[in-house]
């Protein structure tokens, strides 16, 4: 993960065009409506890895009777990205209901624990047991295996290519989020909370 505070690989002017009054640069006509085709698809074709990469990190984690759903938290605790629920809901950008309960799982399993903040006693700090460490402390090797073997055969440009292009597919994600949030801020709010398809938010199981 890059420390660098400046998102690296923006699209081109992306920087420019925020500090200088430029306009952004236009939306490219890669697709067409007469000639799509899943095969081609940016999205289908991560969405095709990444469940694939997620199914085989779990198997080599069974082991441990863990599933994505629950060594993403425990990771996220292990390496001091969040701890408090609402700082692991927004980093893992999951419902913190759903989490919730997942946390109750893996407490349940002697993983984690929460102990009541001595600033604030409204507020539980997450914290993992020495079971839960142990547990965590697996997760980086897997990660690095399952990722190298699904990079066999790229030379080490290409990986930093690979990932300078998905920073910016993530920085533009990053801007249409944005700009849906300023369209509709302070539009009045009805129903439950959407996902990013426009369905409920609803729970990966982790059973």
């Amino acid at each position: 993960m890059s420390k660098d505070l400046t998102p690296q690989g923006a699209a081109p002017g992306a920087a420019a065009a925020s500090g200088s009054g430029l306009p952004p640069d236009p939306v490219p006509c890669f697709y067409e409506v007469e000639r799509y085709c899943s095969e081609d698809s940016v999205g289908y074709l991560m969405r095709r890895v990444m469940l694939s990469l997620i199914n085989e990190v779990d198997r080599r984690l069974e082991s441990e009777g863990l599933t994505h759903v629950q060594w993403t938290p425990l990771y996220m605790l292990y390496k001091g990205k969040a701890s408090t629920l609402a700082e692991l809901a927004r980093e893992l950008q999951i419902d913190p209901g759903a989490l919730t309960r997942t946390l109750d799982r893996l407490e349940a399993k002697g993983l984690c624990r929460r102990v009541r903040s001595t600033e604030d006693r409204r507020v539980s700090k997450l914290e993992l047991t020495e079971t839960g460490l142990a547990a965590a402390a697996q997760v980086p090797a897997v990660l690095s295996s399952v990722q190298n073997a699904y990079l066999k055969g790229f030379t080490h440009e290409e990986w930093q290519q690979l990932l300078d292009m998905l920073r910016r597919l993530g920085a533009n994600a990053d801007a249409m989020k944005a700009s849906d949030q300023a369209a509709t801020q302070g539009a009045p709010q009805r129903g439950h909370a959407r996902g990013p398809l426009g369905k409920a938010s609803t729970e990966t199981s982790d059973e």
